[in-house]
């Protein structure tokens, strides 16, 4: 079963810079992990812990049938001359679809973001919320198992933000473990649970 276990995990940058430690949990598909907490309380860095992108200071982090992750950041980051499709295409393209597949699936997630209209824009010519639901697009379009997402409401109005928190929890039925890192209280509200930070520092 995909899953992602973490035992009394905790990180401290130095003995006086301690985040949070403590963390035994198991994080499951279909569902959506709120992680919540004020500023500078480690949720990026507790994110790189679930990833495997960084090694906790204590405890440890098991992964079951996790073959790939993909990690939405808080800010955009795409190639300016690249089109909104080229981005979302691409994902699609490195599990081997054929390129009229790839173009056609990357225009139904463009459109599942309120992006349809912007799938020939270049990437340097998007808002500020454009680029962050084309981030969530072409995360989604990864195909991972784990998913993980950095303040994906920051930049978009209500409306759009609740249709993404919305999709969040269809994406986590299909099978995928999605964890959000949020400020939102709508966001977390949408989650089906919450990993509160402060309860750990």
């Amino acid at each position: 079963m995909v899953s992602v276990e973490l035992d009394n995990v905790g990180h401290a940058f130095n003995e006086r810079t301690q985040l949070f430690h403590g963390i035994s949990l198991t994080l499951l598909p279909e569902r959506v992990y709120a992680l919540v907490g004020p500023s500078g309380s480690g949720k990026s860095t507790l994110l790189s812990i679930i990833a495997g992108w960084q090694q906790p200071s204590t405890g440890k982090v098991v992964r079951h049938g996790i073959c790939k992750t993909s990690w939405v950041f808080q800010n955009p980051i795409g190639v300016a001359r690249r089109t909104a499709l080229d981005h979302v295409a691409l994902p699609y393209l490195g599990q081997g679809y054929a390129a009229a597949d790839a173009e056609r699936l990357a225009r139904e997630q463009l459109e599942r973001f309120g992006l349809g209209d912007a799938a020939d824009k270049r990437f340097g010519e998007l808002s500020g919320g454009e680029a962050q639901r084309l981030m969530l697009a072409r995360g989604v379009a990864s195909n991972a198992d784990l998913l993980l997402v950095d303040e994906p409401t920051a930049q978009l109005d209500m409306r759009t933000a609740d249709a993404v928190d919305q999709y969040l929890g269809a994406l986590s039925r299909s099978g995928t473990i999605v964890v959000v890192a949020t400020h939102d209280h709508r966001t977390r509200d949408a989650a089906t649970d919450v990993i509160d930070l402060e309860r750990y520092q």
